[in-house]
């Protein structure tokens, strides 16, 4: 008699309704946590009315439409504008004056969710004077989330916050500087958006991109599990050149990441490391 797995029949669903997804449409959240996906998946199936994944399994494989919701449903899309200002001053003091060595520099925002890490890495860029040898990427798998990360618009209610951030994180300027107040939105300066080049890319599925100095990976991967963050954190390796720095989230690390002892930690709380030089040889 072969093993059983021991599986609940919900998880069961779940894990089914996943691959559906996967299989139909080739966006891949098998690999996602469990209690995040069951979270999110939980809020959608009550707010339609349906007893059940099965339900759902069969109106996202008919419905396109029911799909485009649940790609917002399991998005991560929670962020703002100079998030922990603590970590950007640290940016600041450590990573801007290596990047200064550089005639010019690559840097990558995975998972750039709505854009404001992204801008807020285009103004301490800015303020380096750096804007005109640096080139921000900035990538999300759902491209309605990058479409508005693009356009750089925001409320105006979120601005006191921001702006508080940005004072906290050093910054040198009135943050008015950097965008352009239209009622009850603001909108990024033109000349931040065009120093960033938006594109789709998914971390589950997708392989290398580019060469990068720095890449920027902030509180996304806790909703991975073990075997994807593994998968993710090779990719990051793999996309940066000697030295370069990788900053993660505050609940992030690579302590027991396959590719952990190919790093430095630069800063603890701040969660900075930097592939080290001689990685290439190890």
């Amino acid at each position: 008699m072969s093993d059983v797995i021991d599986i609940d029949d919900e998880q069961l669903e779940i894990q089914l309704f996943l691959e559906a997804i996967y299989r139909k449409y080739g966006y891949d959240f098998r690999e996602y946590s469990v209690a995040h996906t069951r979270r999110r998946l939980e809020y959608r199936r009550a707010l339609e009315g349906m007893t059940n994944y099965s339900q759902m399994q069969h109106k996202v494989i008919y419905d396109p439409r029911f799909f485009e919701q649940i790609l917002l449903d399991l998005s991560i899309n929670v962020t703002e504008m100079f998030r922990d200002p603590w970590f950007y001053k640290k940016v600041r003091e450590i990573v801007l004056p290596h990047l200064h060595t550089y005639p010019f520099v690559k840097i990558w925002h995975a998972g750039c969710s709505a854009g404001q890490e992204v801008y807020s890495m285009g103004i301490l860029l800015e303020e380096e004077g750096m804007t005109s040898r640096a080139q921000l990427y900035a990538t999300d798998f759902n491209e309605a989330i990058l479409e508005k990360a693009q356009k750089g618009i925001y409320p105006m209610d979120l601005v006191r916050q921001y702006t508080t951030n940005y004072q906290a994180a050093g910054g040198i300027n009135s943050f008015s500087d950097y965008y352009t107040a239209d009622y009850d939105h603001v909108i990024m300066q033109s000349r931040l958006r065009e120093r960033v080049l938006f594109t789709p890319h998914n971390l589950a599925t997708d392989g290398v991109f580019g060469e990068m100095n720095v890449i920027f990976c902030r509180n996304v991967l806790i909703y991975f599990n073990r075997e994807l963050q593994n998968k993710v954190f090779q990719l990051f390796y793999d996309s940066l050149v000697p030295g370069g720095f990788l900053c993660l989230g505050s609940k992030e690390s690579l302590r027991f990441a396959d590719v952990a002892d190919k790093f430095e930690l630069v800063s603890e709380r701040e969660k900075i490391y930097r592939k080290k030089r001689s990685a290439l040889n190890v």
